[in-house]
């Protein structure tokens, strides 16, 4: 099964890097600087939703079953939310350049999103810095249940408060108002991100199931 998401993962980032370069047009207003939107959305997405949904329904299960199964998945799918967190920040702040005029600034959605990367990070450390494995899986429970918290912190940070970023142009009420060819290339390129993160996720909850296997 690992094979067959990774030969999808890669036939979904080559897809979407066609539709992304070769069939979507050219962005009116911002011209071929608006293309890494195709890279910086799908990995916000992964990121924000899909890894922290699956680390929330996760650490739910491991402290209601305490599930060795439910606790790897959560641990795999926050290193690999971690670095789409921070890929997703590199990215904005890229695309910010030219369009805002500065790499970074102190706006609403670029700061929540660089608290859940920080939490990310917390967890993270908090599972190799406890000595008893069981104590660690606990309090990182906790902490998983904290950080899937702050997703709604970030999605409407731009609705709050007033903010350089633009609001949701998906996932919000009523249709899309994107043009349907770059509708097309963000999908294709989101699917493949997905892709990548499960294979990503697969492949490291089988590391930490040896790991486990060979500490005992």
């Amino acid at each position: 099964m690992r094979t067959t998401l990774g030969w999808l993962a890669a036939v979904g980032l080559a897809a979407g890097l066609v539709m992304g370069f070769l069939v979507a047009p050219r962005e009116v207003t911002q011209g071929n600087v608006q293309r890494i939107m195709y890279l910086h959305v799908p990995l916000a997405f992964v990121a924000e939703y899909v890894a922290c949904a699956i680390i929330l329904v996760s650490s739910v299960v491991y402290i209601w079953t305490r599930s060795e199964r439910a606790d790897r998945l959560a641990h795999a799918s926050a290193e690999v939310g971690a670095v789409f967190t921070g890929l997703a920040i590199a990215t904005g702040s890229i695309w910010g350049k030219p369009t805002w005029g500065t790499w970074w600034t102190w706006d609403a959605r670029l700061t929540t999103a660089s608290i859940l990367f920080l939490t990310f990070v917390a967890y993270l450390l908090l599972r190799a810095m406890a000595d008893d494995p069981e104590q660690s899986a606990r309090y990182a429970a906790v902490l998983g249940i904290v950080l899937a918290l702050n997703v709604p912190l970030v999605h409407f940070s731009v609705y709050w408060w007033r903010t350089l970023h633009q609001p949701p142009s998906l996932l919000k009420p009523g249709p899309s108002t994107i043009a349907a060819p770059i509708l097309a290339a963000l999908f294709t390129n989101m699917a493949a991100y997905v892709l990548l993160y499960a294979y990503f996720v697969t492949r490291r909850v089988g590391l930490l199931r040896r790991e486990a296997e060979e500490a005992r």
